[in-house]
């Protein structure tokens, strides 16, 4: 029995063992992780030189591999796009647009004795407009119809002076072709408008017939021919003054200053004129009688008659035109023979000027030409040789004047 009893106590120990074993693994397995830190930690302890990546660098944060592969700066973010300002409400959107006018010099070249000197090029021309060289833009040979006005000088003077200019003037109507249109207009104390602009060659003539009986002596040139500027400043296209007449003038209320200024101004035009009564200032020359040439108490000297011719050589010069003094009314047919010629055939050139203000201002002008190489140019004859010529045209223009 005492036997029975130590079996069953020493069974007892035994199974009591066993529970202990098995609470304490649950016991073990239950514990916190920061056991396992503090093992990790003291491991590191024990190993110093083990080397660790810093986290900010991106590298891998373990054992296996401890070095860093640098991350890439960050790019700024792109800068926003420029905003339009809005507009107001009402008030449109403007832009500023500034435009240049084209300027066209008709020139012609002609040799010594008148005759037009014709296949030349664009690049045969230069233009130089207050000494600066422009580009030309637009180059043609022009031999379309003309518009002109015929202004004639007819007083009571000296008879010799009347019929050399009757002479002139028809002679002139006689070169006239079918499209060409034309206005009659005289001239003594002041202007008077014989046929105003018309393509009828027959309308020209009878005009013409109405010079017969001449009023006053007085030849007030300056006040005619301003007159007939503003006149003709309102056709457009390109116009021709031909002015017959001695060029005297007695006592106009415009003078000289003024006239120039006038012809300044107007665009466009060109002026041919021819002076009448050579034969007449002649003779009175030899035989004293100089003094009486204009009638009517009027004493012209020969310095009036040279001041004048110079004054008729100046409106030519300024506008492109051509200045003739006939001696004999044979010469009459030439002379309007050379001036149809440079009319009806004439180089045009334009160009958009380098200066662009519209300020008013008078721009000087002046026309080379030159060989195909750039160097001189050479004219020969039939027989080669030289030939002189010349370039006819205007000495300058007046820009547009754009009030601001």
């Amino acid at each position: 029995m005492v036997s029975l009893g130590f079996e069953r106590a020493k069974s007892l120990i035994r199974g009591g063992f066993t529970l202990f074993l098995v609470l304490a693994l649950v016991v073990e397995t239950s514990l916190p992780a920061p056991a396992q830190d503090q093992s990790s930690s003291s491991q590191n302890q024990q190993n110093p030189n083990q080397q660790t990546a810093p986290p900010e660098a991106g590298g891998p944060n373990s054992d296996v591999n401890p070095y860093a592969i640098p991350r890439k700066k960050e790019q700024p973010p792109p800068p926003p796009p420029p905003v339009k300002p809005k507009g107001v409400e009402g008030i449109p959107d403007y832009s500023i647009q500034v435009t240049v006018p084209v300027v066209t010099v008709p020139v012609s070249v002609t040799t010594k004795d008148g005759q037009f000197i014709s296949k030349l090029k664009e690049e045969n021309f230069r233009v130089f407009e207050d000494g600066v060289q422009q580009k030309i833009s637009g180059f043609n040979i022009s031999e379309a119809p003309i518009t002109a006005v015929l202004l004639v000088e007819f007083a009571s003077i000296f008879y010799g002076f009347t019929v050399q200019t009757l002479q002139a003037s028809y002679t002139f109507a006689q070169t006239l072709k079918k499209d060409d249109w034309v206005a009659v207009e005289s001239y003594d104390m002041k202007p008077h408008i014989l046929v105003d602009f018309t393509q009828d060659k027959n309308a020209v003539m009878e005009g013409l017939g109405q010079l017969n009986m001449p009023g006053f002596a007085e030849t007030n040139i300056f006040d005619a021919l301003y007159d007939t500027l503003d006149r003709i400043d309102r056709v457009e296209g390109h116009k021709y003054i031909i002015l017959i007449g001695s060029g005297f003038d007695s006592f106009s209320r415009t003078n000289l200053s003024q006239i120039l200024g006038k012809i300044k101004d107007t665009k466009d035009v060109s002026i041919f004129t021819v002076s009448t009564g050579w034969t007449v200032r002649e003779y009175c020359e030899t035989h004293g009688c100089t003094g009486y040439t204009r009638g009517m108490g009027i004493h012209v000297n020969r310095m009036d008659y040279l001041q004048a011719d110079n004054e008729m050589q100046t409106y030519a010069r300024m506008t492109g035109g051509r200045f003739y003094q006939p001696r004999f009314v044979a010469e009459y047919p030439q002379v309007f023979h050379d001036i149809a010629t440079d009319i009806r055939n004439q180089y045009n050139l334009a160009y958009r000027p380098t200066n662009p203000k519209l300020d008013g201002t008078y721009r000087k002008l002046r026309v080379e030409v030159v060989a195909d190489d750039g160097g001189p140019l050479k004219v020969k004859d039939q027989k080669g040789k030289d030939v002189k010529y010349q370039i006819i045209a205007r000495e300058g223009y007046t820009a547009k004047h754009t009030v601001e």
